[in-house]
């Protein structure tokens, strides 16, 4: 008798449920898909495209309809003849220079046998290799950067949208998307970059409960056999993404771990219990994972503003966050870092979930400013940075969480 023998009681096409399927329609993302494409329209025109930004929280569309839409781009294009069209699809994950974004880039339009070192050259030397390949593709080259967020200065960003008026190309019409999960990154751009990366610009809010049922129904169709998913399970995951800062990817990846933890159970239906189990678990993870890749400061920031969510004190500005933060340091034996720096951390940890972020606008006399809180469960939170604690000390406030039947609760989660 074999060892593994295929399970078909639940899924059809469990691929389907993951992250690089790319399902036939978007839906839930009219409004914003209409924009988009309007922007894009210029492509087909044989115009000079639109550099256009698109924002939002993570889970939220962005990628999927960027990918969506130049997919049907390309393909509508190869009906024009004097029309040549080339996308370049470039994740900035782990990329955090223009000089990494230039090189690999390069690398992109050239054979794997023509490769260039990504040290060594002078800035500017890798900016003209990369016009003169832009200018031997030709045609029109719609160039994707995404979570550009992750570039710590600005050049390319400013270098590429205005490549042909500064004369550094004449063949080729280069267009720039960039896509960011950090709404604060727009406007820490220089105003140089930000009237030409900018010129366009799309916000992609997050999906509400209707709006991932959709998603979910549609996924749900091709993931599962007929008849195998309870009446509740797609509304819960639903609210549970809804609740989740209204990120797709959150409740797609519920609905899969839910079939997953079904197929586990030898059960040939997905119930209520396997989303809620199914959702500790991810949120388990996800907090740990997240909280694991912070740096040692990012702690100390989420420590701080963990204990201030503990005394009542959020939503809070991070100018108030700075006294608590600046107290931890010091418990620690590290410097405080500046209060921008500070604020980057702030931003990290609300493009991971782990904090929610609003906006205020008190009109002209206060301005506009953010307040932060956690957006996690606190035991979480205290279970994944037990490293910090010992640290800085046990503050009054998470002392309750560490004794007795919490105590032993949270030794389940590490």
């Amino acid at each position: 008798m074999p060892l593994f023998e295929r399970d078909t009681e639940i899924y059809r096409d469990r691929d389907a449920l993951r992250e690089d399927y790319q399902p036939e329609e978007l839906v839930g993302r009219d409004e914003e898909l209409r924009t988009f494409q309007a922007a894009l329209q210029p492509v087909i025109n044989g115009e000079q495209p639109n550099n256009i930004f698109l924002y939002g929280k993570t889970g939220v569309g962005k990628t999927a309809a960027s990918r969506y839409l130049l997919g049907h781009l390309r393909e509508d294009a190869s009906h024009y003849d004097d029309i040549h069209l080339t996308v370049v699809f470039l994740n900035c994950d782990g990329l955090t220079s223009s000089y990494q974004i230039a090189t690999r880039l390069v690398n992109e339009f050239r054979s794997e046998s023509n490769q260039i070192s990504t040290t060594g050259y002078p800035l500017g030397s890798v900016y003209e290799m990369l016009w003169q390949e832009l200018d031997e593709c030709g045609g029109t080259i719609i160039i994707v950067l995404d979570e550009i967020d992750h570039v710590n200065d600005d050049s390319i960003l400013y270098q590429l949208p205005r490549a042909r008026a500064n004369g550094n190309l004449d063949v080729a019409k280069v267009g720039l998307i960039g896509i960011s999960n950090d709404f604060s990154f727009r406007d820490d751009l220089s105003p140089k970059v930000k009237s030409s990366l900018c010129e366009q610009e799309i916000h992609f809010p997050a999906y509400n409960a209707k709006n991932l049922r959709a998603i979910l129904e549609q996924r749900a169709k091709v993931a599962f056999r007929e008849g195998v998913l309870a009446d509740e399970v797609i509304p819960l995951c639903a609210a549970y993404g809804a609740k989740d800062a209204g990120d797709a990817r959150q409740s797609i990846d519920l609905l899969m771990k839910a079939g997953d933890l079904a197929r586990d159970d030898d059960t040939d239906r997905i119930q209520e219990e396997h989303v809620k189990r199914g959702r500790r678990a991810l949120e388990r993870g996800r907090i740990k994972e997240g909280i694991n890749g912070l740096t040692e400061h990012g702690h100390l920031v989420l420590y701080s503003l963990l204990t201030l969510e503990l005394e009542d004190e959020t939503p809070i500005r991070s100018r108030d966050v700075r006294p608590r933060y600046t107290r931890f340091t010091e418990l620690a034996n590290r410097d405080p870092l500046v209060p921008r720096r500070m604020r980057d951390h702030l931003s990290e940890l609300a493009m991971l979930g782990i904090v929610s972020v609003t906006e205020r606008n008190e009109g002209r006399r206060g301005g506009t400013y953010r307040e932060y809180a956690l957006d996690m469960d606190v035991s979480l939170i205290i279970s994944a940075m037990r490293d910090t604690i010992e640290l800085v000390g046990v503050h009054e406030t998470v002392e309750p969480y560490l004794e007795g039947d919490k105590a032993s609760t949270l030794d389940d989660f590490i």
